[in-house]
């Protein structure tokens, strides 16, 4: 099989928020059992694939060059993969155009994988089945999955396993971006220091969660947020409970830890107050950058066919 003609597909994809974030105990594979409820958020990468002599990578955007630009990186990964499933030859140009913060706990890296696989898809003339780019995704990572379909879906094994879920509203955020990252692995491994020796329960979803998105309701929804690695990241970093004391001082409706951090997340009842509250952030020092968001986004989508 050889590519097709195209000369360049455009993907975009989106981050993500973990509104409940359920941790089980480590399994003897070393990965936990998870119940995660993620929710797509309009802040976007953009993954751009061109035919290339060989397999390399660009980034551009703010903090690309915490970017890995080797074969360590999930795009470059996603691309061997799908390459090696059709017996092409994985000769391509990945430019990720970065705005989704770097190692902050919104599946940024997971969502270049998912846009590389999407656009390489497209620019080989594959046409594969979702099932088989989820199959991909689940082996490239725990999020990737989600970060190729978007809305919001509850993941159960160790995230993998989407079952998609109903949103019946928009829903305003703002972001708090930290000075550096933190490694997702580090943060389970503190997690488990944290909770050793005490029972920790089989993850499950709120029942009153998946009803406060499935309503739009975004009060009911602040009531029910909830991230248990949360205690690790604060552990690790403790400059962000600061942080999500001054959100919370200035109207939030709810303030937690994305995923594993070091990003705080931040649910306000409208758009302006979504706006005083990003001010309020950046005013109060104890963030790098604020961005405001809505939800659900769609999943990676194709922007620019190509020729």
């Amino acid at each position: 099989m050889t590519p097709s003609d195209r000369t360049r597909v455009r993907v975009r994809v989106p981050a993500k928020v973990n509104v409940q974030l359920a941790v089980g105990a480590a399994r003897p594979d070393g990965f936990h059992d998870l119940a995660n409820v993620f929710l797509a958020v309009g802040l976007y990468d953009e993954i751009t694939v061109t035919p290339a002599d060989t397999l390399r990578i660009t980034c551009e955007g703010p903090d690309a060059g915490q970017v890995p630009l080797d074969a360590t990186n999930l795009a470059a990964r996603a691309a061997l993969a799908l390459a090696q499933r059709h017996g092409i030859d994985p000769a391509v140009h990945l430019h990720i155009a970065k705005d989704i913060p770097v190692a902050g706990g919104m599946a940024g890296g997971s969502a270049d994988g998912a846009g590389a696989l999407l656009a390489c898809d497209a620019l080989w003339s594959l046409n594969s089945s979702r099932d088989e780019l989820l199959s991909i995704c689940a082996e490239l990572g725990s999020d990737v999955p989600f970060s190729l379909i978007g809305g919001a879906a509850l993941g159960t094994g160790r995230g993998e396993q989407l079952t998609p879920l109903d949103v019946g509203g928009v829903f305003h955020w703002v972001f708090a971006v930290a000075d550096g990252g933190l490694s997702t692995p580090t943060v389970f491994r503190e997690f488990d220091r944290l909770t050793a020796g005490t029972p920790v329960p089989p993850p499950a979803a709120d029942p009153a969660l998946l009803d406060a998105l499935r309503t739009g309701d975004a009060a009911a929804l602040a009531g029910t947020l909830a991230n248990d690695l949360q205690p690790a990241a604060l552990a690790l970093r403790p400059s962000l409970a600061d942080t999500l004391a001054a959100g919370t001082a200035a109207g939030a409706l709810a303030a937690l830890v994305s995923g594993s951090g070091p990003t705080t997340a931040f649910l306000a009842k409208s758009p302006d107050s979504a706006a005083e509250l990003a001010e309020a952030l950046l005013a109060s020092g104890t963030c790098r950058t604020t961005r405001v968001a809505t939800s659900p986004a769609r999943g990676a989508t194709v922007l620019e066919p190509g020729a």
